[in-house]
């Protein structure tokens, strides 16, 4: 598992790499000392995983998970607890306090592993890869994970759970579980980078995710209306029916 550790603290990098060459399963690939650093070492290694520090001078680690349209697995390693663990209370992967001890590590480790990440060891018999799901790198596909925050609440979703995308002025709704937060992104902007095979604009203010979808029925003017299995009730216009009639045909 590719692994990349950013920390501001030399230190506090080189323990973790320390205690990770312990575990066979991890490769570290590289290390990062603030948040513009990582960002650009994301992008060109695209780890699976990373062990990130929340405070560090300059942007934190929110900063840096909210500028990534695809985001590896996380696991925190921080000296503040209560942040932490408030911030991250939902669908948080894990998050470990410094100094980190080998144990927590050690559990750590077997979380992940239990999540059949990609690995020389599993290789053809891993989950559903980035590759088999996205026609190219810049494209979003089901499996990959998106951070999402609104105000002091943060989710880890994979795409494939989230419902509905839907416009709200400058924000967009995000419909997963039971919740609706908003995040400042347009539609025109998100629809560009979803995979179509699984994501359907159908109409200026939502795109819908087609494995949610529960019931068509036909509709005014010759469009269609859509249940979603979390209830919502979706319009599809007259213009994008057509398309979907097509896409959805044998």
């Amino acid at each position: 598992m590719k692994t990349l550790i950013i920390d501001d603290e030399r230190l506090a990098r080189k323990e973790l790499t320390s205690l990770l060459k312990k575990h066979s399963e991890i490769e570290v690939i590289g290390e990062a000392k603030n948040v513009d650093d990582a960002y650009e070492k994301i992008k060109s290694l695209q780890p699976d995983l990373i062990f990130l520090d929340i405070q560090m001078p300059g942007k934190n680690g929110f900063e840096l998970l909210s500028m990534l349209d695809k985001v590896p697995y996380v696991v925190f390693a921080t000296a503040y607890d209560e942040y932490a663990i408030q911030a991250f209370e939902v669908n948080a992967l894990d998050y470990l306090l410094k100094p980190i001890q080998p144990e927590r590590l050690e559990d750590t480790i077997k979380k992940l592993m239990e999540l059949n990440l990609p690995s020389e060891e599993n290789g053809d018999d891993a989950s559903e890869s980035v590759a088999e799901v996205s026609p190219a790198r810049d494209v979003l596909g089901v499996k990959d994970q998106v951070f999402v925050k609104d105000g002091d609440r943060c989710w880890f979703v994979k795409l494939e759970e989230i419902r509905l995308f839907e416009s709200d002025g400058n924000y967009i709704k995000v419909h997963f579980d039971k919740y609706k937060p908003m995040i400042h992104k347009s539609l025109n902007a998100l629809d560009e980078r979803l995979d179509t095979r699984y994501f359907f604009r159908v109409s200026r203010k939502h795109i819908v995710n087609l494995g949610w979808i529960e019931r068509i029925e036909p509709w005014f003017n010759g469009g269609l209306m859509l249940e979603l299995k979390g209830g919502e009730k979706v319009e599809v216009s007259r213009r994008q029916a057509t398309k979907f009639k097509d896409m959805m045909s044998l």
